[in-house]
């Protein structure tokens, strides 16, 4: 029996992939009208490519663009760049459809719920709160708390820890084949792949599936 939800957060409870690319193509326009010499769709590629060498979550990154493609950093360009972020950035923390009710239904169903992320602490707070699904959590873990990203079993033995059930009283919910399911199968986690979160996936490997978030009332 179900006792206890573990949640990952960004492309599971929150479309962060969506919210990222419309934060950076706000960011480029905002660079190019500040003197950026590239056309937009080179610029974003260039941008995502650097994604995906330093992570989603680096800081840093709008620097980094800016030394690949001028040689240096434009600070005035860069301020423009990073303010035209900020402000889509934190306006469009919106869960995906569903995850609002779907938490409620489960707390009243006497379900534990946890967030169990690879993101900075600050950052998962303030999506959860911006959200408003913050008090729907008994447990939250992240990357601050435990110093390492799934598929690492420490995140998961820390949530389980604090959620006082068993590995196989325990749901894990995620986008992420390697780092949520498996990461959560080696140590004996049920598992549920967000489709949605992550359509392009065929084959998950997890013990269920679901396409709507609201459809873990009916496993549980």
């Amino acid at each position: 029996m179900i006792k206890g939800i573990m949640f990952d957060l960004d492309n599971t409870l929150i479309d962060f992939m969506k919210m990222k690319k419309i934060s950076c193509e706000e960011a480029i326009s905002a660079m190019i009208g500040a003197g950026l010499p590239l056309e937009k769709e080179k610029a974003l590629k260039i941008l995502f490519d650097i994604y995906q060498e330093v992570g989603m979550e680096d800081k840093t990154i709008f620097q980094k663009f800016l030394k690949k493609t001028l040689g240096k950093i434009d600070w005035r360009i860069l301020g423009n760049g990073i303010a035209a972020y900020r402000r889509v950035h934190t306006s469009f923390y919106e869960p995906y459809p569903h995850v609002i009710t779907t938490l409620y239904n489960l707390k009243m169903k006497n379900i534990k719920l946890a967030i169990v992320s690879d993101a900075p602490r600050l950052k998962v707070w303030i999506r959860l709160a911006s959200m408003k699904i913050d008090h729907f959590f008994d447990v939250v873990v992240t990357n601050d708390d435990s110093k390492v990203l799934k598929p690492n079993p420490l995140p998961f033995k820390m949530a389980l820890k604090q959620l006082k059930l068993k590995p196989k009283q325990c749901l894990m919910v995620g986008d992420n084949i390697e780092r949520d399911i498996n990461g959560a199968k080696k140590l004996g986690i049920k598992t549920c792949f967000a489709k949605y979160g992550n359509p392009k996936i065929k084959k998950s490997g997890a013990d269920c599936e679901i396409g709507d978030v609201k459809e873990l009332l009916d496993i549980v």
